[in-house]
This record gives structure tokens, sequence and C-alpha cells, in this order.
């Protein structure tokens, strides 16, 4: 049987399976059978069962439940007030004013939780009353808080990043210092938005009187230095090779719950909550991690991947090309999947083809993880737009136009990296 015809039978078994509702890691894993068993000889029984064992006995992989636990702890916590509150007094000179507010509280925010719906969520049940109770406008409101949420999936430390590390074998660590500066450039391009429109929509913002001193400025900023030296710890001890990922993620649990205590909101019940979601979402990914290292090992055995990188090379496509080909290809399976599957589920197909045309694959964790974000915000399944659309009860496709112009701003962060790769790949070769 060609690989053509094999490659048709095992895509359209896998629609079948996710179609169907099964879980995506039962999918993944049912498809990696079916290519073992019909298509090799190997011995499916005992593939299995070392792959499993090998993929889930990771020590990197313990970085994922504590960094996951120590956004559900923050979550449960005041932060999202004491970041409003010591952020406002500095956003009134710039144009827009408070809807600055909705960017950086996400970036910081994202730099703590590691996922783009919490941050959402979290962001957005604070600034969406505040920000309509004076008048700011409803679609504004709603594509800055939908571009800048998905900041979550890319400033460290990410959840995805680590996903991505562990199914193509890269450093966990390189690649959460690599997404600094694109997520830098990525918040400067939704600041440098908001910027413009204000100035071409001054009628359309309420006029606000919120001359503070530079005294009270610096009293209410006193609020975000708590979630800022929780940052600088984690991600510096990671930058100057003081600790690996797993134990930033550690330390970075344990100042969680000291600022949660310090704040008031730690209670055994806040506690029990958040331990038992975290527990919930490490194993669901892991799961799927799981189910997604199997299926690796079987297209291993088909050859499929090794034939398909071949193809590839052999029809002299420029990296741009390639690139963009891929971009529209992850943005079309992002409207139908959630991130951590888009990722896990084509590793084993692309990276071969990424290495064939010689594509840093850390660079491309972190074009990957961008154009992730960008399918965040795509109808029909972007959990962002889902979150929004309970937090405003306005329908998806209200929320999904709200979002448009963020989503072509990463397009423009995409086409930056592309051009300019040091942005991504400085910092790590320094490290």
């Amino acid at each position: 049987m060609s690989i053509a015809v094999l490659s048709l039978i095992l895509l359209v078994l896998l629609f079948a399976f996710l179609g169907s509702g099964l879980w995506v890691a039962f999918s993944l894993l049912g498809v990696g059978v079916a290519a073992m068993a019909l298509f090799s000889n190997a011995p499916l029984g005992l593939v299995m069962a070392t792959t499993f064992w090998g993929h889930s006995n990771s020590w990197a992989l313990a970085a994922l439940p504590l960094f996951i636990w120590m956004g559900e702890i923050l979550f449960r916590s005041r932060l999202s007030e004491d970041m409003f509150t010591g952020l406002a007094p500095w956003m009134n000179r710039l144009p827009g004013q408070l809807l600055h507010v909705n960017v950086f509280a996400c970036g910081i925010f994202a730099a703590v939780s590691g996922s783009s719906a919490a941050t959402a969520a979290t962001i957005g049940k604070l600034s969406i009353p505040e920000l309509a109770k004076r008048g700011y406008p409803e679609q504004m409101v709603i594509g800055t808080l939908a571009g800048s949420a998905t900041l979550g999936l890319l400033i460290p430390p990410s959840i995805i990043l680590i996903v991505y590390g562990v199914a193509t074998e890269q450093s966990i660590a390189r690649l959460f210092v690599a997404g600094v500066l694109p997520g830098l450039l990525l918040v400067s391009l939704f600041v440098g938005y908001v910027v413009i429109w204000a100035l071409l929509n001054r009628k359309s913002l309420p006029l606000e009187d919120m001359r503070v001193s530079f005294t009270e400025r610096l009293k209410r900023s006193r609020r975000l230095l708590p979630v800022v030296l929780l940052i600088t710890g984690v991600i510096g001890s990671i930058y100057a090779g003081i600790a690996s990922p797993t134990d930033a993620a550690a330390v970075g649990v344990v100042l969680a719950l000291l600022l949660s205590w310090r704040s008031g909101t730690l209670s055994w019940d806040s506690f029990r909550d958040g331990l038992m979601s975290a527990t919930v979402t490490s194993c669901m990914i892991a799961f799927i991690l799981a189910g997604a290292s199997f299926l690796t090992v079987a297209m291993g055995f088909t050859g499929i991947p090794r034939v398909l990188a071949e193809w590839i090379g052999s029809l002299g496509l420029s990296t741009f090309v390639l690139l963009a080909a891929l971009t529209v290809f992850f943005v079309v399976l992002g409207c139908f999947l959630d991130g951590i599957s888009v990722v896990v589920l084509t590793a084993s197909v692309i990276m071969p083809m990424v290495l064939q045309a010689g594509i840093d694959p850390l660079w491309f964790g972190i074009f990957l993880v961008i154009v992730v974000e960008m399918s965040q915000i795509t109808p029909p399944v972007g959990f962002n737009l889902f979150v929004l659309q309970s937090l405003t009860g306005r329908d998806i496709l209200t929320v999904a136009r709200a979002a448009l112009p963020f989503f072509v701003l990463m397009i423009v962060a995409l086409v930056v990296i592309t051009l300019v790769p040091a942005i991504v790949t400085y910092l790590p070769e320094r490290m």
C-alpha cells in the first residue's frame, strides 16, 4: 500500500474518532494502534508499554503540574484586583487610557498562569464590568482581552512550551527564555494598536480625569511588587542557571501560596480546589502526551514522517513558503482542536519536515506557539472566544470580530520574527 493511501486512511480514522466525541488522548492512541496493527509487524503491546513508561517517566514533565498549580493558586487570589489597582494610575497619560490595563494585566498574569483561558477569565471578570461602567467601547474591551490573553501561551512559564519541549526533546529552559522577547514584541504591537485606534477615535472614549500624584502612583504600585518578584524569581533563576524549570516551578508554588496567604485569600477550600483543578488539568495533558508519544512511535514504524519530509524536500520550497503553508495548516487545525492537542498531534509529522528545511527547532517552537495563539481567537473552537462570550453574553461572531485586529497583529509578529530570528534566539544563546 502506498504511503499516500496509508496517510489518508489514518487521517480519516483520526477525524472519525475526534468527530465522534472520543477524548483526544484515546483518539491519538487509537490511530497509533491501528497504524501498528495494520501496517507494521512490530510487537504492539510491548511498544505501547515501553513508550508510555518512557515518555511519562520524565523529570522535565514534572514542571507541568507545578506551574499549573501555581497558576490555579494565583487565579483564586486577589492578584487581578491588585494588578488593576497598581497599573491604572500609570495608564492615564497614554491614548486609550484604561484599555492598556487589559494588555499589561494580561501580560503580567500570563507570566504566572501559563494559560490563555485562565488569563482571559481572571482579568476579564474584573476589567469588563469596570470599563463598561466607565463607558469604554465594548468592542475594544473585548478585543484587547481576547488578543492579550493569548500571551498566556507564550510568556514563560508557558504550559504549551513545556508540552512542545517534551514532545520534541527541546530544552524547556531555553524555550522559556526564547519566549520572552517575542512576548514583549506582541505586547508592544497591542499597545501601539490601542494608541493609534484611540487617536483616530477620540470621541468613542470617555473623558476621564484620572490625575493622580506621583506619590500616590508609587503607593498603588506597591501592590504589583509581589507578583513582579514572583515572575523575576521564577524566570530569573532559570535564565541564570540557578534552577531548572522544575525547581523554579516548585519555588513558584511556594511563593504563590505565600502571596495568597498574605493577601488573605488562602483557605482550606481554595487550597483544595486549586490542587484538584491542577490535578485534573495535569492528568488530561499527561494523558494526551502519552497518546501522542505512542502515535509518534507508530508513525515511525509506518515511515510516513520520513517519506513526507523527503517529498517536501524534493519540492524545493523556500523556507518562507513552507512556513506560510504550515501557518495556514495550524490555524485551520486550531479551529477544531485546542492548542496542546495541535502541538502533540502534529509534532511527529511536522518536525522531520522542519529539520529537513534547516529550520531551528527552538525558533520553530516559538513560531508554532504564536500560530496556536492565533487559533485561540478563531471560531468555531477559539477557547478565548468562549471565555469572553460567557463573560459578556455576546455571540461568538461578535467576540471574534472584536478580536480580528489582534489576529492580524499576531501575523505581523510572525513576519517580524521570521525576518529577524534573533528576536527568538538572542537570549537562549546567552544563557
